[in-house]
C-alpha cells in the first residue's frame, strides 16, 4: 500500500543549509564535478586588499552608476536623519523597491547613538511596520542589547531598505546603491563604535570574502568609501542565525561582552 501522506520538511537538513550560508558558503552543487582531491586551489587574495568592484549595469540593466552618483548627491543634501529618511524613502535608484516592497525601511533607535548596528535587510515584519529588526530577530536582537545594559545605546540601520523578494540575501548591486546613504547616517549619527550584524552586513561594509564565522568577534578599522573618520567596528553573528542555531549564542555573548567593554573604554 503506498502511504499517501504529505512528506514532512527535513527541519535538520534545513538547519544544515542555513548554518552554510551563513558561513559564507554560496554554491553547494556546482553545474559540474570537480575533483577536490587533486584540483587546484583557488589563490585568494587578502582580506585587506579585496574589494568589491562596481559594475556599470546590474542584472536587470539598471545603470549602477548612476544610481551610486543620485544617492550620494541625494544623502549628501540631508543634514538630519529626518531629512535623510525622507531622502531613502524618495530615491528610485535601488531595484528592490520595485519587487515587491511596501515601503523604505530606513531606522530606529537614537539619533545620537554612541553604537550604530547594521543589519543586513528589512524582512516582511520590517517591510509591513517601517522599521528594522522588529520581528523575531529583532526582538532577540533587543534581548541581547538589554542583558548588557546597551538597549538605548543604539542606532539601527541595514545595508539595503526595502525588503528583498523572498527576504532573500540583497545582492552587491543593492548595496552599494543603498551605500551613500548608511555612510550618511553614520556621518549624522557620529557613533564611537559600528556592530556590523550578519554575513551580507559584515562582508560589504568591510569588502571582506571572509565569512561571518570567520569575522564575528573581530574588531577591525572602517572607514567610508571616499575618506574619512575610521571607525572600530565589531562584526556580529545574526540574530536570525542564532534562532536556528542556539549553540552559537555562547560566541555571541562573548561578542556583546567585547562590545560593552569597548564602549566603556571608549568613554
Amino acid at each position: 500500500m503506498t502511504d499517501a501522506r504529505p512528506a514532512q520538511p527535513d527541519r535538520t537538513l534545513e538547519s544544515a543549509l542555513a548554518f552554510w550560508r551563513d558561513a559564507g558558503l554560496e554554491v553547494c552543487v556546482e553545474d559540474t564535478p570537480v575533483d577536490r582531491l587533486h584540483a587546484p586551489q583557488p589563490v585568494r587574495r587578502p582580506a585587506a586588499v579585496a574589494e568589491i568592484a562596481p559594475s556599470p549595469l546590474a542584472p536587470g540593466g539598471q545603470d549602477i552608476g548612476a544610481a551610486i552618483a543620485d544617492a550620494h548627491r541625494m544623502a549628501a543634501a540631508a543634514h538630519s536623519i529626518e531629512e535623510l529618511a525622507q531622502a531613502i524613502a524618495a530615491f528610485e535608484g535601488c531595484e528592490l523597491r520595485r519587487l515587491g516592497a511596501k515601503q523604505s525601511v530606513f531606522w530606529r533607535g537614537r539619533v545620537d547613538a554612541p553604537i550604530v548596528i547594521v543589519g543586513e535587510g528589512p524582512g516582511a515584519d520590517e517591510d509591513a511596520q517601517g522599521q528594522p529588526f522588529v520581528g523575531k530577530a529583532g526582538k532577540l536582537l533587543d534581548a541581547m542589547l538589554k542583558a548588557v545594559d546597551l538597549q538605548d545605546q543604539v542606532f539601527i540601520t541595514n545595508t539595503v531598505f526595502w525588503r528583498p523578494p523572498g527576504n532573500r540575501t540583497p545582492s552587491t548591486p543593492e548595496q552599494m546603491t543603498c551605500a551613500p546613504f548608511v555612510e550618511r547616517a553614520i556621518s549624522l549619527v557620529k557613533p564611537k563604535l559600528l556592530v556590523f550584524v550578519g554575513g551580507a552586513s559584515a562582508k560589504f561594509m568591510l569588502k571582506t570574502e571572509d565569512g561571518i564565522l570567520s569575522l564575528r568577534g573581530q574588531w577591525r578599522d572602517w572607514r567610508p568609501s571616499e575618506g574619512g573618520e575610521t571607525y572600530p567596528a565589531l562584526p556580529m553573528l545574526h540574530p536570525a542565525f542564532l534562532l536556528r542555531q542556539p549553540q552559537a549564542k555562547a560566541r555571541a555573548w562573548q561578542d556583546l561582552l567585547s562590545l560593552s567593554a569597548r564602549l566603556a573604554a571608549e568613554g
